[in-house]
């Protein structure tokens, strides 16, 4: 078994122009200050992390990597959340997420495309040059606004969805081998790998990459009433990256999963910090132990309550408490009788 490494911090929610939030040095102490060991950098913020430059250049690649570890820290990961949103958009949702985008690709959604599959090409150099494994990401969309369908999809309309899906992330895919990093998933509302079986269509799709691996996090399982501790047998296998988040779930007689459009304070299913919701991570921490995880624990906040602050504060000791150091020896080694294997054949009536 393999001890989760740990505690660190995916540092997207915390970025402001207010110190000490304002840029990569500071807001690496703050962090290191809470009890951090690690930050998950959010790549759309070019004045923290130039992408682009991280991937085209060794040697700043290894300025950022050593502005964070002269704060005490690790590099866990890059995240291209925003960008991955943009590899697949369906036009119905292009006017949103065309902020997600520089302003001169806005309004023009092929291009947009480009340059979002271009930013993850980067990504997996970047993260080849600071020495990491693993990558997080979401795979955006063409097929959500069809999730609960009326009118009833057309037939070959979900074949046809996940046929584009996957050669749009190929070579995305393809550049992450040759730069030997995994390209985790986060499985989320939104996206057309929302869940298991959705999942497993895009790696039929792709073929089974074996860089088309997941980024776990049960909070968005909570939401969808899916069994989030059964995922991780499931799934272990390609499981590489852990966002520690918490959520609650409480139906009522008025509304239920799809929240009634209220906003997060009030909706029957939101995110919640560390120890406030209904995550069993005892069991989680637990189950990865025992499938030998390698990965981060990283807390990701988004509560509709709490303060961000209190929420990190707190979440850096939550999951530094839930860490387990694993046992490298049996409970009850004591009472060994030694190896001998005429004994066990005596023993065995052989």
């Amino acid at each position: 078994m393999k001890n989760i490494k740990g505690p660190a911090i995916f540092l997207a929610q915390f970025l402001s122009p207010d110190a000490p939030f304002n840029n990569l040095e500071s807001i690496s102490n703050w962090a290191k200050g809470l009890g951090f060991k690690g930050i998950q950098i959010p790549t759309w913020k070019s004045n923290y992390f130039d992408l682009q430059k991280a991937a085209e250049s060794k040697t700043y690649a290894d300025e950022i990597k050593g502005k964070v570890n002269e704060a005490g820290l690790e590099i866990t990961e890059l995240s291209t959340h925003l960008q991955g949103q943009l590899v697949a958009v369906n036009p119905a949702y292009d006017k949103l997420f065309d902020g997600f985008a520089p302003e001169i690709y806005h309004n023009n959604p092929k291009e947009r495309t480009n340059w979002a599959i271009q930013q993850l090409k980067y990504a997996a150099k970047a993260s080849q040059n600071l020495g990491l494994n693993a990558h997080a990401t979401f795979s955006g969309s063409l097929l959500w606004h069809t999730v609960y369908p009326w009118p009833q999809r057309p037939n070959g309309l979900v074949e046809d969805g996940f046929t584009e899906l996957a050669n749009r992330w190929l070579p995305i895919l393809n550049a992450f081998d040759e730069a030997g990093v995994d390209l985790c998933y986060e499985i989320h509302p939104g996206e057309d790998l929302h869940d298991g079986i959705s999942y497993e269509m895009f790696l039929d799709k792709v073929n089974q990459h074996p860089r088309a691996c997941l980024l776990y996090d049960p909070s968005h399982f909570v939401l969808q009433c899916l069994d989030y501790i059964s995922y991780i047998d499931h799934y272990h296998e390609r499981i590489k990256m852990f966002h520690v988040k918490d959520a609650e779930f409480n139906p009522t007689g008025k509304q239920g999963v799809y929240g009634g459009y209220q906003n997060w304070v009030d909706r029957a299913g939101r995110f919640r910090s560390l120890g406030d919701g209904q995550v069993d991570f005892k069991k989680i921490f637990s189950k990865l132990a025992t499938y030998n995880f390698e990965g981060w624990a990283v807390l990701e906040w988004e509560c509709a309550i709490k303060h961000p602050e209190d929420g990190a504060k707190e979440g850096a000791k939550f999951i530094s408490d839930h860490i387990i150091r694993v046992t490298e020896k049996a409970f009850d080694d004591f009472a060994a009788s030694g190896t001998d294997k005429e004994f066990n054949r005596t023993i065995l009536g052989l």
